[in-house]
């Protein structure tokens, strides 16, 4: 009985691992191997050949037939939920070493390719989801293996496309919290909030300093609820996930009826995982259609403008750097220091793009997206 339960979960297992990239099953919009921000392309192997795929298939048998059955079954609801789930670390040695082919991998970077980054090079390319008991720590014995503990990092060492080019004109924010987004231009529309309280209101009952940062959630221009005052560490923004705890959209009443914002609004899934952690604030995309993010951080500090930066599925991104934020220079300084807001917000659209590659030329035009704007007190 014990055997067939693990024989079992081995199998199921190995029925959910990552499509290769060019068997024709590959989805980029779950895997991201298209690449990140830039829309850098990774090299990726060709079709896997018969003989490598039941190497392969061999190979992974005999490491999960050793691993514990807790742990198996904690890696398989990972696995089948595509991280939507709550689950455990899967805690194995880390200096094993396995032998596919001519190549040598690590036994985490294996079990990541077999389940979830066929294309995965190196474990430098991935950075340490904050939920993750081996977060933070130093070459230890055990490592976490569990593949939706970790995330694809976002490369920036090459100028990006211009899916957006701001000049920081455009960055002037309004004269108060009431009127609207503090970075948002709109080429003179008007915002309209919802009947309640106001947003300074809202800052002032949040607990003003106990509070990171707060959210806003807007469809086109009519932002919807109010703002999501934000405590914790990390918070999970989303619009359907199977254990979500955080900022659910999906329970906010909109009166919206475009046909794109609907649509937009059910492909947020999973959405996006918030963090504040020692060197910044990073943005994981957790659903399986890319974002778009602008930070004034993200870019060259000498720059007249600000890019948007797109994400895909699976990648972080670190948005938001408060020392850099702090010590930003721009051509307007005098008005930058005048209304530091300005640096201090970061605007997250779902699905679709705004600026110069887009019909949509403002944020304000895109159907589902956030405002990030972070207590610099």
């Amino acid at each position: 009985m014990f055997r067939t339960k693990r024989t079992g979960l081995v199998r199921r297992l190995w029925r959910s691992r990552a499509p290769v990239e060019g068997d024709g099953e590959t989805d980029t919009r779950t895997h991201g191997s298209r690449g990140c921000c830039m829309g850098k392309s990774t090299k990726v192997a060709g079709k896997t050949s018969a003989g490598t795929e039941a190497e392969l298939k061999a190979l992974t048998h005999s490491i999960l037939k050793k691993i514990k059955e807790k742990q198996l079954e904690g890696l398989l609801q990972a696995v089948e939920s595509k991280g939507g789930a709550r689950s455990p670390c899967l805690l194995l040695p880390s200096k094993v070493d396995t032998k596919l082919g001519q190549q040598s991998y690590s036994l985490p970077l294996l079990l990541y390719k077999v389940f979830r980054w066929s294309d995965l090079r190196h474990c430098s390319e991935l950075k340490r989801l904050p939920c993750c008991e081996s977060y933070g720590k130093i070459n230890p014995e055990l490592v976490c293996c569990n593949p939706h503990h970790m995330s694809r990092l976002c490369e920036l060492e090459s100028p990006p496309p211009p899916y957006s080019r701001y000049p920081m004109d455009f960055l002037k924010p309004p004269d108060s919290l009431d009127s609207g987004p503090s970075s948002t231009e709109t080429g003179g529309t008007t915002y309209s909030a919802p009947v309640g309280l106001s947003d300074s209101q809202a800052l002032q009952e949040s607990g003003d300093r106990s509070h990171w940062c707060v959210v806003a959630y807007w469809e086109e221009k009519t932002r919807v609820g109010r703002l999501y005052s934000v405590q914790e560490p990390s918070l999970d923004i989303f619009y359907d996930l199977p254990q979500g705890n955080g900022f659910c959209l999906g329970q906010l009443s909109s009166d919206n009826k475009s046909p794109l914002v609907q649509m937009v609004r059910t492909k947020i899934g999973y959405g996006i995982q918030l963090s504040r952690e020692p060197d910044g604030v990073w943005v994981y995309n957790r659903s399986c259609y890319p974002i778009f993010i602008k930070s004034a951080t993200l870019d060259n500090p000498d720059s007249r403008t600000l890019l948007v930066h797109k994400v895909f599925p699976g990648f972080s991104i670190k948005a938001f750097d408060f020392e850099k934020a702090d010590s930003l220079q721009r051509p307007n300084d005098h008005e930058f220091t005048q209304q530091p807001r300005t640096g201090f917000t970061v605007q997250i659209s779902f699905v679709k793009g705004w600026g110069q590659c887009y019909t949509r030329q403002f944020i304000s035009s895109c159907p589902c997206w956030l405002e990030v704007i972070f207590n610099n007190q």
